[in-house]
């Protein structure tokens, strides 16, 4: 029996699938990654699978969207460890970039290794919002960690849109409960750091000093006194009453905290406890197991959406469908093509044009 040998040369053929190419690769990136000691392999193997794999999807930006975000710190250390300095500087930094995006804050939990947000895009400038956020916070906070090198994980930031009133309140529940489901602390309340509860929703503000030490007093763009107010999300509003919102949020946040206390149980840990929490190091690593590179939504309609969900996916799905076909044409020449609403990269930094 004949083999064709086509699939095994070296040099990456239109013949060569894209699994060996991928394999193939790797001789590659090592040999780059020697004579490029200053840029890691990482970096190398992204841009690899980019070119020849095309693994990257656009990211639909659509303004009032309300979306979670969350972003974990560089390899889960505990930079982000309950303190009142982090604290200031997190509210700080989050109050001036609302204020300056127009994006509206629902609800915050910062967590030692991670954050997580849920916010409302009023204006469609998500993404300028989040990478002014995550680089003032990681400038003051290697100032004020004395931490040299990246604070944030090299992952981009997981945003999740929120298409449903059940997905925002379950999104909502599941922020406010994290630190009990990570075997923190017993009770959501109980969290010494950065959090919101259920009958603050709409109600809460903070009202945040500059912090000393890296915002620059003489700055217009730094004030001496921002205040940071929560509001409900939008489609909420619209809905039932502010009181029976919050209420079903501490429903969903009570369930969070029982299914939380059965896997602890279930798993044997103890719970560390908010004294224990602030004792930590900030430059110890978490030592739990957490899975790198699973599946990552883009969007949630909540729990029993199974029509929902599938009509969502489509949406999604036509998109990027949308997305790559408009790519293709640009490639080729042709800069009057038109890109599908919620394309914003290709919109905002090379001016192409986009349905509205």
């Amino acid at each position: 029996m004949s083999t064709n040998l086509s699939f095994y040369r070296r040099d990456l053929t239109p013949q060569t699938s894209p699994g060996l190419a991928f394999a193939n690769g790797f001789d590659d990136i090592r040999q780059l990654h020697a004579r490029k000691g200053l840029i890691s392999r990482r970096r190398w193997m992204a841009r690899f699978v980019r070119s020849h794999l095309g693994m990257t999807q656009p990211r639909l930006v659509l303004a009032g969207s309300t979306v979670m975000v969350t972003r974990r710190t560089l390899r889960r250390h505990h930079l982000f460890r309950p303190d009142p300095a982090i604290r200031q500087l997190y509210l700080y930094t989050l109050a001036v970039c609302a204020r300056e995006f127009g994006v509206l804050v629902h609800a915050v939990t910062l967590m030692s290794t991670h954050e997580h947000l849920v916010v409302t895009d009023a204006d469609g400038r998500l993404p300028d919002f989040l990478r002014r956020l995550h680089r003032l916070v990681a400038l003051a906070t290697k100032v004020l960690r004395t931490w040299e090198g990246p604070i944030w994980d090299h992952e981009r930031s997981s945003v999740v849109r929120l298409l449903t009133e059940q997905a925002v309140m379950e999104k909502l529940a599941y922020v406010m409960a994290n630190p009990v489901k990570a075997g923190l602390v017993r009770r959501a309340k109980d969290w010494p750091g950065i959090t919101v509860l259920p009958h603050e929703l709409g109600r809460r503000r903070f009202v945040i000093e500059r912090p000393e030490g890296f915002f620059d007093p003489d700055n217009p763009k730094w004030p001496d006194r921002i205040e940071l107010k929560l509001t409900l999300p939008p489609g909420l509003e619209c809905g039932d009453s502010p009181a029976s919102i919050r209420h079903a949020v501490a429903e969903e946040l009570d369930r969070h905290e029982r299914l939380a206390h059965q896997e602890i149980h279930v798993r044997g840990w103890r719970v560390l406890g908010p004294e224990r929490v602030r004792r930590l190091s900030p430059y110890r690593r978490a030592t739990s197991f957490e899975p790198l590179r699973g599946r990552n939504p883009t969007f949630a309609v909540g729990r029993w959406q199974r029509k929902l969900f599938f009509e969502a996916a489509a949406e999604l799905r036509a998109f990027r469908r949308a997305y790559r076909d408009a790519l293709e044409q640009w490639r080729a020449g042709f800069r009057s093509v038109v890109f599908p609403q919620g394309t914003w990269c290709m919109c905002r930094v090379h001016g192409a044009f986009v349905h509205t």
